[in-house]
């Protein structure tokens, strides 16, 4: 295997003058090497902004969500939360209630989302220290009820903190239009104003204490499900089908924060293996350079060919002298790759080579994730191109006459 090996090299580099099949494996490098380097830093931003994407989307979504089916009561609350207590991995929860609701200050109407959650856990559950621009509101009246906006509703609402707004909820609607009975209202006090960064919960959550919630939507002493925070994110999978064979299927749904945003994730998948096949095809085309590179090496190496055969040299070690120069090729161009590709993503990590307009993206950068996996993904392929590429011509070489060979030459 070494002197296959040997001879590769020398065919591949030593050769003294520079003719047209040298060109065409320096093309064949440089084909693999641009390929390759695109390949590692396309997938790199697609691993950026999916990531952003992540957390944008999952700053005040829960890990999992179970949602009840059929009406609560206590003791189905105290069987769920003993269930939810005999999984080690889950780090917080809250039982909760959500419903739409009309929000009112200084002449402004919105139609918004009220989530209720035990605010006393609600830094466990969000992480919404790091979400908040203004310092929570200490309330120092009883009667006063503290309620948190998104940036973008409280710029809707022309409300800051410390401001008082009246929330009116449809949860009595049959009495107000059968009776003409007054809609349930509350006045609330905005305690903070976070900024997620994702639109939706921007423009029209707004967060109060769970007791408060249940009042204002009618749920009373009963609740919509249970928000759980999990010591690691990436173990949701894992634990929603734990969680799922301690309860009954036709009183609860467990969903993770994938489910919440499935169609999403589905097409930024999508477009992460189109871009990965597409850009394959430079890889593809750089390797049909080496399927010519090699069948002309061969027609000009058939008099070393024919010689090797008469010293004995087996078919065997024929195809893998051509097979190997042709490895060598895409090893060669995958390396050169790889390093340019790592280098461009760490020139963007650190110094920003391609900036963005903060005020259209939200970022100042374009955002790169390296992942050993893309390496793995990228540096397979390309080999497999150039496997195959190879080994017709291979196969070919392997097949000459060596008497042919050496009569004619």
């Amino acid at each position: 295997m070494e002197l296959e090996k040997f001879i590769a090299k020398r065919y591949l580099i030593s050769r003294h003058k520079l003719n047209f099949i040298t060109i065409i494996s320096f093309l064949s490098i440089s084909g693999i090497t641009i390929g390759v380097a695109a390949l590692i830093v396309v997938l790199s931003v697609f691993n950026g902004f999916g990531s952003l994407v992540t957390s944008y989307l999952m700053s005040l979504d829960p890990n999992l969500r179970i949602v009840y089916k059929i009406e609560s009561n206590d003791k189905l609350h105290y069987e769920t939360e003993k269930r939810i207590k005999s999984v080690s991995e889950i780090k917080s929860y809250s039982p909760f209630v959500s419903g739409k609701v009309l929000a009112l200050n200084r002449g402004k109407t919105e139609i918004i989302n009220l989530r209720a959650v035990e605010l006393d856990n609600i830094n466990q559950l969000y992480d919404f220290d790091n979400l908040t621009l203004t310092s929570i509101l200490n309330l120092k009246k009883a009667t006063d009820d503290a309620i948190y906006i998104g940036i973008r509703l409280a710029d809707k609402l022309e409300a800051v903190t410390g401001d008082t707004i009246t929330i009116v909820s449809p949860s009595n609607i049959e009495n107000i239009l059968v009776q003409g009975t007054p809609p349930s209202a509350k006045k609330f006090v905005v305690a903070a104003i976070f900024n997620s960064q994702n639109n939706e919960y921007d423009e029209s959550l707004a967060i109060t204490d769970l007791s408060i919630g249940q009042k204002l939507l009618g749920f009373r002493n009963s609740f919509e499900g249970y928000e759980i925070k999990l010591k690691d994110s990436n173990k949701s999978d894992e634990i929603k089908k734990e969680l799922t064979e301690l309860f009954d299927k036709n009183s609860v749904e467990i969903n993770t924060w994938y489910d919440f945003h499935k169609e999403l994730y589905s097409v930024m998948q999508i477009e992460r293996w189109v871009a990965y096949i597409l850009l394959s095809l430079i890889i593809a085309v750089a390797s049909f350079n080496i399927l010519g590179s090699l069948s002309m090496s061969v027609l000009e190496k058939k008099r070393d060919i024919g010689i090797m055969k008469s010293f004995g040299v087996t078919e065997n070690s024929i195809l893998k002298i051509f097979l190997n120069e042709g490895i060598l090729i895409g090893i060669f161009g995958t390396m050169f790759g790889v390093i340019i590709g790592y280098f461009v993503c760490w020139l963007q990590i650190n110094y920003n080579i391609y900036p963005l307009d903060p005020t259209m993206y939200k970022i100042d950068s374009l955002p790169l994730e390296i992942r050993v996996s893309d390496f793995f993904f990228v540096a397979g392929a390309s080999m497999l191109l150039t496997f195959l590429a190879a080994l017709f011509p291979a196969r070919r070489a392997a097949k000459v006459d060596a008497l042919q060979s050496i009569k004619w030459e």
